[in-house]
């Protein structure tokens, strides 16, 4: 039986009159990768942080580990969870290396500290960043940036790992590498949610499949059972086509044009 990493009861966020979650619940397991889909606007990155306990839901409970999230503190949940978020800026000119050994910061300290130079040099090669550590990195292009700071969180080393929208600023070859790596910490027994625009991405790789739209998630499972032609035309009011690919007979997603 899969062990339940977070659980989310009724979860709801509003900023003022405005509903940005509502009603929100979700167990997302260890060892499965879990894909956050919806249009824009539909709540996803607030929901991503909700787990990531940023944002605090004004409903609804959230739990990590069957504790309440709100209870756990910052060094301990920075242990338990590493987040990719959408903004990648850093304000000094550290180098890519230097980006990447913050990633290590949690550890310092622990008897896990000695493992930080293996980590942080695996963590170089899996993002395909090895090349660019002695960068600095404000002069880095959108996607190298990206590929450090996905580095950093593979370097924090954690049982569960949140991304939102890892592949937006990456080329073809790397968004495939990141969901392989997404992929390949889940099959390592670790939590993994990922933010995606690319339904077919999602289709690829994802083992769970949530659709968000207005702040609700109005569809949860396999990509097979949530990807269908019905509900994303719906969701996203325009028609699309739905695709086995021959090779694994994932769902690929293409617009009607």
């Amino acid at each position: 039986m899969t062990r339940t990493a977070f659980a989310l009861r009724g979860v709801g966020y509003r900023i003022g009159d405005a509903v940005i979650l509502e009603d929100v619940t979700l167990e997302i397991g260890y060892g499965r990768l879990l894909a956050l889909v919806g249009p824009n606007g539909a709540g996803k990155s607030s929901l991503l942080g909700v787990l990531t306990g940023d944002l605090r839901p004004t409903a609804g409970r959230v739990s990590l580990d069957d504790r309440a999230l709100a209870e756990w503190n910052p060094r301990r949940l920075s242990r338990s969870r590493a987040v990719l978020t959408q903004s990648n800026h850093v304000a000094f000119a550290f180098t890519a290396l230097q980006v990447v050994e913050m990633g290590r910061a949690p550890w310092s300290g622990t008897e896990r500290q000695g493992d930080d130079a293996a980590i942080i040099a695996r963590s170089l090669a899996q993002a395909d960043v090895a090349h660019l550590a002695p960068r600095s990195y404000p002069s880095l292009s959108g996607g190298e940036k990206a590929r450090v700071s996905l580095a950093r969180v593979l370097a924090q080393d954690t049982g569960i790992v949140l991304l939102d929208e890892p592949t937006a600023a990456l080329d073809l070859r790397h968004q495939e590498d990141v969901l392989r790596i997404a992929r390949a910490l889940a099959r390592a027994g670790r939590a993994v949610v990922v933010v995606l625009h690319d339904l077919s991405l999602a289709g690829a790789y994802a083992d769970d499949v949530a659709v968000i739209d207005r702040g609700r998630i109005v569809a949860h499972g396999s990509p097979d059972a949530v990807l269908t032609e019905a509900r994303i035309t719906d969701v996203y009011d325009t028609p699309v086509r739905v695709l086995r690919d021959p090779d694994t007979g994932r769902p690929i997603v293409l617009p009607r044009r």
